[in-house]
């Protein structure tokens, strides 16, 4: 092989090279010129930004005020017992939603999720990060709410929903996060857990009796 063909190759070699270089620099140096899209991607198209003007209305801002009257689809929450867990300023005694086995077995899901870290899987306060903060004794912890107590068993099922749905002195507001059909879920699963921990002989059906030690 010659060896301008050698020299030749080299040069095609590098000169190969210099697209990826650069790409290597434009992604490392600042600068204020747009860059180079091929694939748009809808980066660079016709808009208004932020508080900015638009010539087309009379107030020639491109920002609009919301209609009033207007609710996003689906946010309508007309029904307070369902959305509020109170109807006419009091809270519901009972569940809103059909107390149903799959019902059960999301609230137990979410509650896993979100609540058992403090309140424990059985529900007396018992969590790992309440036990972590009785460890470290810092003096700023409040101790979770066991479930198992008559205070508890005898408040309304809105009163707890409404507790998860705001929060309650160190505990944070989960409404945000939980939607309010899980909410009622994780309520008729801390009556399922009430239940179990203080059943009487009385909620067993009457032929498997016999059967209890």
């Amino acid at each position: 092989m010659s060896k301008s063909v050698i020299i030749g190759g080299m040069i095609a070699a590098l000169l190969a090279l210099l697209p990826l270089l650069f790409i290597a620099r434009a992604r490392v140096v600042r600068s204020d010129r747009t860059r180079i899209h091929l694939i748009q991607d809808m980066d660079n198209q016709p808009k208004f930004k932020a508080q900015s003007s638009n010539p087309l209305f009379a107030d020639r801002r491109a920002m609009r005020p919301r209609v009033l009257g207007t609710v996003a689809r689906e946010q309508l929450n007309e029904d307070t017992r369902l959305y509020l867990g109170m109807s006419n300023g009091e809270f519901v005694p009972t569940n809103p939603l059909p107390i149903t086995e799959a019902l059960l077995k999301r609230g137990q899901e979410r509650y896993d999720i979100f609540c058992a870290a403090c309140h424990g899987l059985a529900g007396y306060g018992d969590g790992m990060v309440a036990i972590r903060a009785d460890e470290l004794q810092e003096g700023t912890w409040t101790p979770p709410t066991s479930y198992h107590n008559d205070l508890m068993r005898e408040r309304e099922d809105g009163h707890l929903f409404n507790t998860i749905t705001n929060g309650i002195r160190n505990m944070a507001a989960y409404g945000p996060q939980i939607p309010a059909q899980d909410r009622w879920a994780i309520v008729a699963y801390i009556r399922a857990l009430q239940r179990s921990q203080n059943a009487k002989l009385e909620d067993v059906p009457e032929e498997l009796r016999a059967s209890l030690r």
